[in-house]
């Protein structure tokens, strides 16, 4: 008893770690992606240029800018989270895959606006200025800050490529999903299981001791006449010849049809009966 008390205890434990290990997982994709999204929406830095070219000499650069493929990311991290609470565990390894190739991606949009502010907001001074090209808008610049958000959606890329490496070493210990996710089993008396309930309505097997004959044929009336017993009998006329058994009505003369209607049965009831002969004359 105890050693089942044991085995019970140490399986709801795994099963608990599990459930543990699965939320922190599908939160820590679901909070990255909310927080990169978020760093898409503020600002980057700022880029000073040549005074006397705009009436603005000192201009903003949002994220959206500098990173405009961040709000994409962000949107399929949060779907990515969604699939992950209802996956089973060969799609779950796929999507920690691809959890890693959306913190690359991250990763390596902030790298670039980061290490290059002024290629990143090249947009920016091209429509305040109209000047265009990477070399003439380098020229038009002449300082460039940035601010804290670009080395935060680096951390973030490099936070969500863990994510995913978490979600492929650690989905064989995730519980299963729910019966809502899974197909519907019915499960007749004698243990049978199928996701068609037509399965157990086939068709009775017949019973191999009944007969091929059907009830009400020809062939089973005389069926019925030929396990009757008689009594000898004399003919009720002087003369008539004797017949001391009825005439078998499963024996018929040579080249005769066997009988295939009703009335043909009554005919021969009928025959055997008067023994041949007419009652009423």
């Amino acid at each position: 008893m105890t050693g089942e008390t044991e085995t019970t205890d140490a399986s709801g434990g795994a099963l608990r770690a599990g459930r543990r290990i699965k939320s922190l997982a599908i939160l820590a994709v679901l909070v990255l992606s909310g927080l990169t999204f978020l760093a898409w929406s503020q600002s980057w830095g700022t880029l000073t240029i040549v005074a006397g070219t705009t009436s603005a000499a000192t201009l903003d650069v949002p994220g959206s800018v500098a990173a405009p493929a961040l709000s994409a990311l962000a949107l399929a991290g949060i779907a990515l989270a969604g699939a992950l609470a209802i996956a089973g565990p060969i799609i779950r390894i796929v999507l920690g895959a691809l959890e890693v190739l959306l913190g690359a991606s991250v990763l390596a949009s902030g790298i670039g606006a980061l290490t290059d502010p002024v290629a990143a907001g090249a947009s920016v001074v091209t429509t305040s200025t109209g000047v265009a090209g990477t070399q003439s808008v380098r020229d038009l610049v002449t300082t460039s800050t940035s601010t804290p958000w670009a080395a935060v959606t680096v951390a973030l890329g490099a936070l969500m490529i863990l994510a995913g490496l978490l979600v492929i070493v650690t989905v064989r210990r995730w519980p299963s999903a729910g019966r809502k996710y899974q197909a519907v089993a019915f499960e007749a008396a004698d243990g049978r299981r199928s996701a068609d309930p037509g399965d157990f309505f086939d068709d009775e097997p017949t019973d191999p001791t009944e007969s091929a004959v059907p009830t009400g044929s020809a062939d089973s009336a005389e069926s019925a006449g030929s396990t009757e017993t008689t009594g000898p009998s004399t003919s009720s006329k002087p003369g008539a010849p004797d017949a001391a058994t009825p005439p078998s009505r499963t024996t018929r003369a040579p080249g005769k049809p066997p009988a295939t209607t009703a009335r043909d049965a009554a005919v021969d009831d009928w025959d055997s009966l008067t023994h041949g002969t007419d009652p009423t004359r």
